[in-house]
C-alpha cells in the first residue's frame, strides 16, 4: 500500500517530491531521476509513473533552486530513456506471448497493448516518437515495437530521436516558464494541463473511432 500512496502524490504533485528528494539527498536526487525515467522507459508493467510532468518539474527546479543542472538532468534523462526503451524493447521480443496472454500484470492492462499495436499499425516508425508524448503508450510503445515486425536499426534511430526530443523539450518548458511565479504557485493546475494534453490524442482518437468510424466500401 505504501507504494501505491508513494505513487499517487508522485502523479499529484512531482514538483514537491522533488523538492523532497533534494533536501534528503542533494545530488543523489539525480541517481533518482534516472532511475524514475528509466524505469517508466523500460518496465512495461509500471506505465503509471509520472513523465511529462516529472521532466517539467525538473525544469522548473533547475531554473529555480539552482539545486540541478540542466546541463547534467538532460543528458541524464535522455540516456535513462534510451536504456529504458531497449531493454522494453527486447522484453518485447522474448515474452510478448506470455504478457499477451495476461488480461492485466500489477497496472498493465492487456486493453493497453491492444491500443498502442493500432497506434503503431497507423502511424507506421513515427509512432515511436509520438508516443514519446502520450501517458502509457510512451510506456507499452517500446514493448510492441520488439513484439512486433520493426526492425531493430529502424527502431533505434526513431528511439533516439524521440527521447531526445521528449525529454528537451519539456525540460526546458519547465526550465523557462520556472521563473514565472504563477507556475510555480499554481503547479498542481499545471500538472493537469500537462496531463489533458498528453493525452488529448488518445481522447480524440476514441470519439473518432466511436463517433466516426470508417466505413468499408
Amino acid at each position: 500500500m505504501e507504494i501505491i500512496h508513494f505513487l499517487l502524490g508522485f502523479l499529484k504533485d512531482p514538483l514537491t517530491v522533488l523538492e523532497g528528494f533534494l533536501n534528503d539527498y542533494d545530488t543523489l536526487t539525480y541517481a533518482i531521476l534516472f532511475t524514475i525515467i528509466f524505469v517508466e522507459t523500460g518496465f512495461i508493467v509500471m506505465p503509471l509513473l509520472p513523465g511529462d510532468s516529472l521532466l517539467f518539474a525538473v525544469g522548473l527546479l533547475a531554473a529555480t533552486t539552482g539545486k540541478l543542472l540542466i546541463s547534467i538532468t538532460i543528458p541524464l534523462m535522455i540516456i535513462a530513456a534510451l536504456l529504458g526503451d531497449n531493454v522494453n524493447y527486447f522484453v518485447g521480443k522474448k515474452f510478448s506471448a506470455f504478457i499477451k496472454s495476461k488480461d492485466k500484470i500489477l497496472f498493465l492492462k492487456r486493453e493497453y497493448i491492444t491500443q498502442t499495436e493500432e497506434f503503431y499499425l497507423k502511424h507506421g516508425g513515427k509512432a515511436v516518437i509520438l508516443a514519446r508524448f502520450m501517458p502509457i503508450i510512451r510506456t507499452i510503445a517500446p514493448f510492441v515495437a520488439g513484439a512486433g515486425s520493426m526492425k531493430y536499426p529502424k527502431y533505434i534511430l526513431y528511439c533516439i530521436l524521440g527521447a531526445s526530443l521528449w525529454v528537451t523539450s519539456i525540460t526546458l518548458l519547465g526550465y523557462f516558464l520556472g521563473a514565472n511565479a504563477w507556475v510555480k504557485d499554481n503547479f498542481e493546475k499545471v500538472v493537469l494541463g500537462i496531463v489533458f494534453l498528453s493525452i488529448a490524442p488518445m481522447i480524440v482518437g476514441v470519439i473518432k473511432a466511436k463517433f466516426f468510424p470508417k466505413t468499408v466500401a
